[in-house]
């Protein structure tokens, strides 16, 4: 009859798991890209600056820029050199985990957007000359790990050239 009343202790919680909401990560997923912008025009490039010891001129195209539901800045982004040869390619720039990916370069006959150059989301290059992501992520495009604002307002700030620093001062 006492075996009947016999109690197994259970084992305590395992704590180690614990987790709290506000730390918890949904799951992202990327908006699908399946229209590419028009080839940029001269007229809505916006200059802007990397490195003063880089000899490369950078701009993005204004008319091109977006900011995705998925938190992504979408954009053109073009690079001079002083012989006046460019590179010409379709980006995007992930605010909340500091990386970029490739969608689309220049195709070899300049009339069109070639996807086979297309890349995976790397991690942004801050100590190189020509790191333009790293430029745009902490001057104008991301802030606490989401994008600063709508595409109009980061193209407003770019175009008077109000990076992320000066508007602190």
């Amino acid at each position: 009859m006492l075996a009947g009343c016999s109690h197994t202790p259970t084992k305590p919680a395992d704590n180690t798991k614990f987790q709290y909401l506000l730390d918890r990560h949904a799951a992202w997923t990327e908006n699908k890209v399946d229209t590419l912008p028009p080839l940029p025009n001269e007229q809505d490039l916006i200059p802007f600056d990397v490195s003063n010891n880089t000899p490369l001129h950078f701009a993005v195209d204004g008319k091109s820029l977006s900011v995705g539901s998925d938190g992504v800045v979408r954009y053109t982004i073009v690079v001079t050199t002083p012989s006046g040869a460019r590179n010409v390619n379709y980006e995007g720039i992930r605010c909340d985990n500091y990386e970029w990916k490739l969608y689309a370069g220049l195709n070899a006959d300049h009339d069109g957007w070639d996807r086979t150059v297309a890349n995976d989301w790397t991690r942004i290059e801050n100590g190189n000359l020509n790191a333009y992501q790293a430029a745009l992520y902490q001057d104008y495009f991301c802030s606490s790990k989401t994008p600063t604002g709508k595409a109009k307002a980061i193209v407003d700030n770019m175009r008077m050239h109000r990076t992320a620093t000066s508007q602190m001062q």
